[in-house]
């Protein structure tokens, strides 16, 4: 079989799927801590503060892990599908020992910490593979792997109501064992793809090329833009439904409710990332990235004012935002991988993460603080400001020649 042959033909789909299934089932560790905040206020006397904390540490876990695997390279020297699989394993460890062990906020914070420095070794090796095996079609297939991220990421937000609210072990323990199984797919189902560079020797210059590429940091500068407001809608939205439903006594609704939603509202990314990908290969990528941020942005100023309004028309607005804020995510990748030495995609892709994971840090511990000036009304437009900015930053890069490297030319 030759290689032109392999990258046409069904072998690189059945991977593209077993690596979806494998991000799905890491990524419901991200936020199984997250999710049961109210459990977790009663268990241990939670405040806002605290609660922020539990999402904050995985990102500064994310952030440190993938800045160490940027540096080493590690995503270039080691087999990413090895790599994968004991950061899954080691992911699933960490939540497991909070359910078991950890009786107050101080030692959860730690093994959360150490969540998200595993999790930077499943996200960012996963779309190296997929650079491997996708040279026509990138944009759609990092799309079909963001998707599995989002779905994965809200998980724990239908594990809550479906493991009995009230009961906040279940969803850690039940996370934990779907990542035991996405690190034995990893091993023993993934394959390098025809386009896989050869394992790269270690270069520390590697990372001050990539700062001093133009193109690929405008590229990063519509990630981080787009990151500016993602992670912290993630996290924030499921208490803005919980108290917009709250403050409108004619509903009756359920806390089960609010987590449905919230379920529904993160995992319409899912939607959203695969649908962008295909689009992206076909109008371009910078195209398709602008107008999502413009949308996502618009829902950032548009939410606020719906609060203790209508059920349906909060739900209609949290459903779009949800397909729109993760619908430009793929592409961001996309481009850094066609515009980067080949030899280090991994590298210059860890690198765009650990700094985009380092900004969500900042939203997810402002939103409470903008949300206590100002109320939930307008807790969340100062996070349209990420999505202006990257907007334009992709289309400055429209406009320069690299970006004929980009999805065949159609920029």
């Amino acid at each position: 079989m030759t290689p032109r042959s392999r990258d046409t033909g069904p072998q690189r789909y059945r991977q593209l799927a077993l690596l979806g299934l494998v991000q799905l089932l890491a990524m419901g560790l991200w936020f199984s801590a997250s999710a049961v905040v109210p459990e977790l206020r009663d268990a241990w006397g939670l405040g806002g503060s605290g609660a922020a904390w539990l999402t904050t540490s995985v990102q500064l876990g994310f952030a440190a892990g993938a800045v160490l695997s940027a540096l080493l390279t590690l995503s270039d020297i080691w087999d990413p599908r090895r790599l994968m699989a004991g950061s899954a394993l080691l992911g699933a460890t960490a939540t497991t020992a909070i359910a078991l062990f950890a009786e107050s906020l101080a030692p959860a914070l730690v093994l959360r910490f150490v969540t998200g420095v595993a999790l930077a070794g499943v996200y960012p090796p996963g779309m190296k593979v997929v650079a491997g095996w996708f040279r026509t079609g990138r944009g759609m297939a990092i799309g079909v792997l963001i998707g599995a991220l989002s779905v994965g990421s809200a998980m724990p937000h239908l594990l809550r109501p479906l493991g009995g609210i009230g009961a906040w072990q279940p969803v850690l323990l039940l996370a934990s064992a779907l990542a035991v199984v996405a690190a034995v797919l990893a091993a023993t189902g993934l394959r390098t793809g025809p386009h896989q560079a050869p394992a790269a020797p270690f270069d520390p210059r590697v990372v001050r090329r990539i700062f001093a590429d133009r193109a690929t940091m405008l590229a990063n500068g519509g990630y981080f833009g787009h990151m500016w407001e993602l992670y912290a809608m993630w996290t924030w939205i499921p208490a803005f439904l919980a108290a917009s439903f709250a403050a409108d006594s004619s509903l009756r609704t359920t806390p089960s409710f609010a987590s449905y939603l919230a379920f529904g509202a993160i995992a319409a990314g899912g939607l959203g990332a695969a649908a962008a990908g295909v689009l992206a290969d076909r109008l371009g990528r910078t195209v398709v990235t602008s107008w999502s941020m413009v949308i996502s942005g618009a829902c950032c100023l548009a939410i606020g004012p719906l609060f203790g309004g209508p059920a349906w028309a909060v739900a209609a607005v949290c459903l779009v935002w949800g397909f729109a804020i993760v619908a430009d995510s793929a592409q961001f990748s996309a481009c850094v991988s066609e515009l980067t030495e080949p030899e280090y995609i991994g590298t210059a892709l860890t690198l765009q993460t650990a700094i985009g994971f380092l900004l969500t840090v900042a939203t997810i511990r402002l939103l409470p603080v903008w949300e206590a000036a100002l109320g939930w009304e307008w807790a969340f437009a100062p996070l349209a400001i990420g999505p202006a900015l990257g907007t334009w930053s992709m289309l400055a890069l429209r406009r320069r020649p690299e970006a004929t490297r980009i999805a065949g030319g159609r920029r």
